[in-house]
């Protein structure tokens, strides 16, 4: 069965990555692309709240140091060019 849309999809990736505590680089490139399909900020929250009784809290902070760290390292690398 095919996904509702793009945007869905991509709240679905980053569910994903927060369930198995990948490094913020991976954050980097999906959040990237969901930026791209106008995901919001808001949505990809409700993404990790929803998950947050599945995976666990823990995991769910981890990914949003994990965010922040990824965000940190994209305006980084914006300054240096």
């Amino acid at each position: 069965m095919p996904m509702q849309s793009a945007e869905t999809y991509m709240l679905v990736r980053i569910a994903a990555l927060a369930s198995v505590c990948v490094p913020p680089a991976s954050y980097l490139l999906n959040l990237g692309a969901a930026s791209e399909l106008c995901v919001s900020v808001e949505q990809v929250q409700g993404a990790l709240i929803a998950i947050a009784p599945v995976v666990g809290t823990a995991r769910v902070a981890s990914a949003g140091r994990a965010i922040v760290e990824a965000l940190g390292l994209a305006i980084a690398l914006e300054e240096s060019e």
